[in-house]
């Protein structure tokens, strides 16, 4: 693996920030937190679930780790724009095309893309519901995760459940409520030979389910 992007001097302030205002629990089940190549993807249902499954990592694995996320959210204004960019090292994608074809075009690029920065040595931070939720459950997965798997089926895929970020930031809302959350990180997971896309997906989903607090 290349050696990971050099940190923006903000990178630890904000890690350090995104932790303390989401007073994040991070849990490890049955996988090891390490700087190699993986792919992680958890439920979606908050604005700071990209930043704060970010923050968890440790910082060898955080630095070469890069969170796939809206530009419609993330590139709305310069600041945004400047931590995704310099800060994150996020991809940004296309989450509102228009049209079949523009949609499945759309898709295309997006899943090149993401196949580029795991060729460039990035890790990855993926969201395969989509778009937010409400946080009582886990929506379908897309297929997207799925087609990346399938590209490089050598990197190890890391499921992560993120729990109460959505009442930490609820939808529409610009300050925290303060509250604690928490990240569980579960085995990683890799495509199995001739796994169709539904039974890949539904796997995927249930190893992020399952690793729910009860």
């Amino acid at each position: 693996m290349p050696p990971p992007t050099h940190p923006h001097p903000l990178a630890s302030l904000l890690a350090g920030v995104a932790r303390t205002i989401s007073g994040v629990r991070v849990r490890w089940v049955d996988c090891v937190p390490a700087a190699t190549q993986r792919i992680y993807f958890a439920n979606h249902s908050s604005h700071l679930d990209a930043v704060v499954l970010w923050a968890a990592l440790p910082p060898d694995a955080r630095d070469r780790t890069s969170p796939v996320a809206g530009k419609d959210y993330w590139g709305e204004s310069a600041l945004r724009r400047y931590l995704s960019d310099r800060v994150f090292h996020a991809l940004l994608i296309n989450r509102q095309p228009t049209g079949s074809e523009r949609s499945l075009a759309n898709a295309r690029t997006t899943i090149t893309h993401l196949v580029d920065a795991v060729d460039a040595g990035r890790s990855l931070i993926v969201f395969p519901e989509g778009t937010r939720g409400s946080g009582e459950d886990v929506a379908s997965f897309k297929s997207g995760i799925y087609h990346l798997a399938k590209e490089r089926p050598q990197v190890e895929l890391v499921p992560a459940y993120l729990e109460n970020l959505n009442r930490i930031l609820p939808k529409g809302e610009f300050l925290p409520v303060p509250l604690l959350s928490s990240a569980t990180f579960g085995p990683p997971m890799k495509i199995e030979p001739g796994e169709d896309r539904h039974a890949f997906l539904d796997r995927a989903r249930h190893a992020v389910c399952r690793l729910r607090p009860s």
